[in-house]
C-alpha cells in the first residue's frame, strides 16, 4: 500500500490509497487537486471512502462521480446527506481494494455517523475529524458520552498504528494541550518538534496512535494534571471520564491560544 497526501484549501489532506495502478480516495473537498494527483500518478480512482458528510470532506464526488462510474462509501447514517453514495456502512463492515480491507469503526461525536477506516495489514487508520493529531474532533452534533466511547475504542488499536487525519491542526491543538498538561515533557518535546516541522511546512501527519496517548490531552483523561485542569478551570463535576474529556473540550473550543 502506497498512500498519497494531497493538501486541499488552508488545512484539509485528502488521502489517495493506492494498490498498484488503483486508488481509493479518502474525503476529498474539492476535485481538482484529486484529478491532477490521479493524472500525475497514473492512477485509476476506484472507490471513494467518506468518513463523514461534512462539505469539506465530500465536496469532490459529484465532480468525480461525472467522469466515471465508480461506489462510494460512507455511514449509514449518512445515507442522504454525502453525495453519490451507494454503498452505506456500518461498524464491523469490511471494504477492499485489490487485495487490501480495511473494516470500518463507528466513531460518532463530531458527527452522528461518523465512520473510521482501519487496514489491520497496514496499520493505519483513516479517522477523518474524530482523532485529530494532537486534538479530536468539535462536537458538532454528537455528545461527549459518544465521543469519549469512539475515542476509546480507537485507543485500543496498537501503538503502531499511523494516524492519517484530515486537518492539519497539529501546531494549535499541541500549543492548547501544553495549556492543560504543562508538566507533560514528552508533550513540551512534540511541541518544538512540530513548531520546527511547520516553520519548513513539513507535514505533521501522519502521527502514531502511541504518540497521541503520551501527549493528545483528549486521550489523557486519567493523567492527574488533565484531571486537576478539567476540574479548576473546566468546571468538570466529577473525575470520570466523560466529565473531564466534555471539560477539556469545553476549553479547546473557547481557546484563543
Amino acid at each position: 500500500m502506497n498512500v498519497l497526501q494531497i493538501p486541499v484549501w488552508a488545512d484539509n489532506y485528502a488521502y489517495l490509497i493506492c494498490e498498484g495502478r488503483e486508488a481509493a480516495l479518502v474525503d476529498g473537498p474539492e476535485a481538482g487537486p484529486i484529478e491532477e494527483t490521479l493524472s500525475r500518478e497514473n492512477l485509476s480512482l476506484a472507490a471513494i471512502w467518506n468518513t463523514h458528510h461534512h462539505f469539506d470532506h465530500v465536496g469532490a464526488n459529484r465532480a468525480l462521480l461525472s467522469t466515471r462510474k465508480i461506489p462510494v462509501y460512507g455511514s449509514e447514517h449518512d445515507r442522504h446527506r454525502i453525495p453519490c453514495l451507494t454503498q452505506a456502512l456500518k461498524e464491523g463492515d469490511r471494504v477492499r481494494l485489490g487485495a487490501l480491507e480495511a473494516e470500518v469503526f463507528f466513531v460518532p461525536g463530531h458527527t452522528l455517523g461518523h465512520i473510521a477506516y482501519y487496514i489491520p495489514s497496514e496499520e493505519s487508520l483513516f479517522c477523518g475529524d474524530t482523532l485529530f493529531a494532537g486534538g479530536c474532533g468539535r462536537l458538532f452534533e454528537g455528545t461527549a458520552e459518544q465521543m469519549t466511547a469512539s475515542l476509546r475504542k480507537l485507543a485500543r488499536l496498537p501503538d503502531e498504528t499511523r494516524l492519517y487525519c484530515a486537518h492539519e491542526y497539529t501546531l494549535s491543538n499541541l500549543r492548547f494541550a501544553v495549556s492543560v498538561e504543562p508538566g507533560n515533557k514528552r508533550l513540551r518535546d512534540r511541541l518544538r518538534e512540530v513548531e520546527e516541522k511547520r516553520s519548513r511546512g513539513v507535514p505533521t501527519v501522519p502521527s502514531v496512535l502511541g504518540e497521541e496517548k503520551e501527549t493528545n490531552p483528549f486521550l489523557r483523561g486519567s493523567s492527574p494534571e488533565v484531571i486537576e485542569t478539567a476540574r479548576s478551570r473546566g468546571g468538570a463535576p466529577s473525575e470520570d471520564a466523560v466529565s473531564v474529556f466534555a471539560a477539556i473540550r469545553s476549553l479547546k473550543d473557547s481557546w484563543k491560544g
